[in-house]
């Protein structure tokens, strides 16, 4: 089969203009302009691009949909969430299971076709393989006082040694925060963890850094309500990525998620430990953390990945939505930057930088057809600018 579109954007190059793809047993054999080699599928004013990779996503949060307004703090998010969680879906673990598939139904059709998804429950592995997605789900644990977290680790371990996958869907656990998780615990994780990479939510409040600092503040109070404070814990005085570095769980291709109250310190740790930022602005600004500090992420070299969280804390799972804010709070970005955290980086840090993120020979032809005006004429600024839903789909 031989593609031809208005523009072809590889990402890892600069767009081609009335550019052709040849795909050959689900893998691209041939990118260019001009004549093709064969006979040409004319698909007219469209953009093709590599599928979109969202790194970071709670599918099973999916039920919760419009049951967690936005907060004006993450404190008060955070512990509405809980509440909803307490209660439970209407309909049990079958109506988590049926919202989880009409998320990952819609992200594909939103032009994803890989995830890093945070999972609690391990129900999201076949879900994914279901909808046609690959990528990584990670088993996230938390444990602010656990008595033994070696056998905490043992018993994930041995949890994803359960699941059956289909498609290309791998598994990783990993630990969620640094106020839920214990020094001991983050290092039993790191301890054990091999591919795929580490994740874990840092810097997303300022609640969070307060925390870290001194111990006090909201967080204190709500790991006392909830039952789990402990006065062994003495704060580290120092900030977020520091701390990781001290219970040895960061690391080359460590996910750190968020990072809204990162400084340019922190920036500069992150970068010369190799690993990689994983922005949710939409989240972000929904449960109260501020808007992050796009251009500074990006000017710091670390490499940026771009993810949707929940539908939770986001109006939709679509990475085009995402981009659209991106845009918004950060115009002095490019819109090709964007674009390549959102396939490119993405596909790299969740280790399948080898089949996705860019379109060129060798890599699986996950290609995304977008509708543009023929008018349009700066294709990367169109893409970024908030595409319509109806507007995308996947080139079979």
């Amino acid at each position: 089969m031989i593609v031809r579109a208005r523009w072809v954007l590889p990402i890892d190059r600069a767009p081609i203009d009335n550019g052709w793809i040849e795909v050959r047993d689900q893998r691209i054999v041939g990118i260019g302009s001009g004549k093709a080699p064969g006979e040409v599928d004319d698909l007219g004013d469209v953009a093709l691009m590599p599928g979109l990779v969202n790194a970071h996503t709670h599918l099973e949060l999916s039920w919760m949909a419009g049951l967690v307004p936005p907060a004006e703090s993450m404190d008060a998010w955070i512990r509405t969430l809980l509440r909803v969680r307490r209660e439970g879906a209407p309909g049990g673990e079958s109506a988590v299971i049926e919202a989880m598939a009409r998320a990952a139904v819609a992200m594909r059709a939103a032009g994803t076709a890989l995830v890093g998804d945070i999972s609690n429950t391990l129900l999201s592995p076949p879900v994914l393989a279901e909808a046609g997605l690959d990528g990584v789900v990670f088993h996230e644990l938390l444990g602010f006082n656990v008595a033994s977290p070696a056998s905490m680790v043992q018993q994930a371990r041995a949890r994803l040694s359960d699941v059956r996958v289909s498609g290309d869907v791998r598994l990783s656990v990993v630990a969620h925060a640094p106020y839920s998780v214990s020094p001991a615990l983050f290092g039993e994780i790191a301890k054990a963890a091999g591919e795929p990479p580490l994740s874990v939510h840092l810097a997303e409040s300022s609640e969070e850094i307060e925390f870290l600092r001194t111990g006090k503040g909201p967080i204190r109070s709500m790991l006392e309500a909830i039952g789990v404070w402990t006065g062994d814990w003495t704060a580290p005085n120092c900030g977020p990525v520091e701390y990781l570095s001290r219970v040895g769980y960061l690391r080359q291709g460590t996910l750190v998620v968020h990072g809204v109250h990162l400084t340019d310190d922190g920036l500069d740790q992150l970068r010369n430990a190799g690993a990689v930022l994983v922005t949710c602005p939409r989240s972000n600004e929904w449960v109260g953390a501020g808007p992050p500090r796009l251009s500074h992420f990006y000017s710091s070299g670390v490499p940026i990945a771009i993810g949707t969280d929940s539908l939770a804390s986001a109006a939709s799972l679509s990475l085009f939505d995402e981009m659209a804010e991106m845009r918004r709070i950060a115009p002095e970005v490019s819109a090709g930057a964007i674009l390549d955290s959102a396939t490119r980086q993405g596909a790299t840090a969740l280790g399948f930088g080898a089949d996705y993120g860019t379109l060129a020979p060798g890599k699986r032809a996950a290609i995304v057809a977008v509708d543009v005006p023929a008018s349009s004429r700066d294709v990367e600024e169109y893409l970024v600018g908030g595409v319509p839903a109806g507007g995308i789909r996947r080139v079979a």
